[in-house]
């Protein structure tokens, strides 16, 4: 059994301002730095036998403060990217109502569909357990991406909900090659108090 661990990168500046991201290379914030950081004290204790990172700087620099000190090389998968965005990367709700009306999300402005999203991150995660069988793999990425990936991978109905900045999720491909899903977007780690 392969076991992928799902993380989505710490907050960033445009995460706190509610602007779209998409593959614009924003890194994280002070905040995101200390929640990366309470991320590798939760890992402190686990065993990873390697490691991938969208190559977005927010996921890469999340991935290297988890595994700091630990030897393993991030290995950076352009498949593990967020959703592009297209036109309206760097915009708030207010901006693109301001620019393409109340019914924007109508036009076409160039963003990546859904459907290509999960194609692209379940082909990467196939991939990934592929070459690693029955290891354990941490996977830094995006809310977007994984969100979309899990939907495709483990169908979990109503239970879905909003992917938090550094969350795990850890799903598993047994012998079969069917997935399932043992923890689900998990923040406990930032409940803790500092220490």
């Amino acid at each position: 059994m392969t076991v992928i661990g799902l993380v989505r990168h710490g907050i960033t500046d445009w995460n706190t301002q509610w602007r779209a991201q998409g593959h614009t290379d924003i890194p994280l914030n002070e905040e995101g730095r200390r929640q990366a950081e309470r991320l590798a004290r939760r890992l402190l204790d686990e065993s990873w036998d390697a490691v991938y990172s969208s190559d977005l700087i927010r996921a890469l620099e999340t991935a290297r403060k988890a595994i700091e000190g630990r030897g393993i090389e991030i290995r950076t998968d352009i498949r593990l990217r967020e959703v592009n965005l297209g036109q309206i990367e760097g915009t708030t709700e207010e901006d693109r109502v301001s620019k393409w009306g109340a019914d924007w999300k109508k036009l076409d402005l160039g963003a990546e569909p859904r459907e290509s999203v999960a194609d692209r991150g379940v082909q990467a995660l196939e991939e990934i357990a592929t070459l690693h069988p029955g290891k354990r793999i941490l996977v830094v990425s995006h809310g977007g991406l994984i969100g979309q990936t899990i939907r495709r991978l483990v169908p979990l109905g109503e239970t879905f909900s909003f992917i938090g900045n550094t969350s795990v999720t850890l799903v598993r491909k047994a012998g079969d090659g069917t997935w399932a899903c043992e923890l689900f977007n998990c923040t406990k780690h930032l409940e803790q108090a500092e220490g």
